[in-house]
């Protein structure tokens, strides 16, 4: 039986003391316990004994809570209470789907460590904070992971609005049999972090791709600091953390979890900064209404070849959202091509186009179609 939010509670607290506003939020907070425990429960009798398939209800229940936002924020108007923002509203969602979720099985994903890097953050966005997050020590370990079905997926990181593709993670689409289930867009707010007094500061410390979208703000604002390039914006907040005169450029989570001041606020040249991440698995999603497909192909190299490739998508009136080209393993000027494109494989044009692109291709692979990501 479905609980209801009983009213009077809220009635009596509306016309008398804070001491009956009390009672209303013990009052909410069962109710939420008891609807949570419903939740849970309607998850187990429709997903029990398929446990095979969790990756795919974590993508789908993933397009339904971006769903149920969309619907919200469009009925917002009529409200005269203020709405919880979308990406509180969405990390909240999550984080019960999450648990729901692993009352079914432990499930577990890999990606790119240290704990508190953005990737992680990303993990918890798309996965939510229940989830077995374990962390690896590069993306061709999450790949690995992922394969061995060591975990039931992965998250890595493919592009980022500054800089671009990210090689490592494109060219093992090549060499592993992978396909991407879902993406995750997370905005990147790089933050200057130490114990030290910001003219104290001598070093500046952080993965390169961090260093590089700040650049500007540190020539500007610590120009004789020593910028110093290392594996995560994590372990620089670690290193800041263990000795003077370094900062870090890191998030805000990492700040807080090696107890280090804050010393600037996103400090990112770039204000709409954003990395988007894969999402890996073996599960292939079903139509969601607003999907991309991304695909990895090589032409002959001759004149007109890619071309005739790239007019097939023309014809069948297909949006082509993103292109890149990385040269071929063991080839010389020879290249690959990673595409995405806006629809489902299954939808009639994209699958024509797929067909027509395998007659000309000397290799095709689909890596996967999936719910096309928002930024909450």
């Amino acid at each position: 039986m479905t609980s209801t939010p009983d009213p009077e509670p809220l009635q009596r607290a509306t016309n008398n003391s804070s001491s009956d506003s009390h009672d209303l939020i013990d009052h909410l907070d069962r109710q939420i316990l008891d609807l949570v425990q419903q939740r849970q429960s309607a998850v187990r009798a429709q997903h029990a004994g398929d446990q095979g398939e969790l990756v795919g209800h974590i993508t789908e229940a993933v397009a339904r809570i971006n769903r149920l936002l969309n619907e919200r924020e469009s009925n917002q108007g009529t409200k005269s209470e203020p709405l919880i923002s979308r990406s509180s509203g969405a990390s909240l969602l999550a984080h019960v789907s999450s648990i729901c979720l692993q009352s079914i099985h432990e499930f577990q994903a890999v990606y790119l460590g240290p704990q508190h890097s953005y990737s992680h953050l990303a993990a918890i966005k798309y996965f939510g904070d229940a989830t077995t997050l374990t962390p690896v020590a590069s993306i061709p370990a999450v790949f690995d992971a992922v394969t061995r079905e060591d975990a039931l997926s992965g998250i890595v990181p493919i592009e980022n609005s500054t800089d671009g593709r990210v090689v490592d993670t494109l060219g093992m689409f090549v060499k592993a049999e992978m396909q991407i289930c879902g993406e995750v867009l997370l905005p990147i707010h790089h933050n200057l972090l130490s114990t030290t007094p910001r003219d104290e500061i001598t070093e500046v410390h952080s993965k390169p791709q961090a260093l590089s979208q700040c650049r500007g703000w540190l020539a500007k604002q610590l120009p004789n600091a020593r910028l110093v390039e290392i594996s995560s914006t994590a372990a620089a907040a670690k290193l800041a953390a263990e000795q003077r005169g370094v900062a870090a450029v890191a998030s805000l989570e990492a700040g807080r979890e090696y107890k280090l001041d804050v010393i600037a606020e996103s400090i990112e040249d770039n204000r709409n900064n954003v990395t988007r991440f894969a999402v890996l698995g073996q599960h292939q999603p079903a139509p969601s209404g607003d999907d991309k497909t991304a695909i990895l192909f090589q032409v002959s190299h001759e004149p007109g070849a890619l071309a005739n490739a790239m007019t097939i998508f023309k014809e069948q009136d297909l949006n082509l959202t993103w292109i890149e080209s990385f040269p071929a393993p063991e080839t010389k000027n020879e290249y690959m091509f990673f595409i995405e494109l806006s629809g489902h494989r299954d939808a009639t044009k994209v699958g024509q186009a797929i067909e027509q692109l395998g007659k000309i291709a000397q290799r095709l692979t689909i890596l996967g179609s999936y719910p096309r990501a928002t930024i909450d």
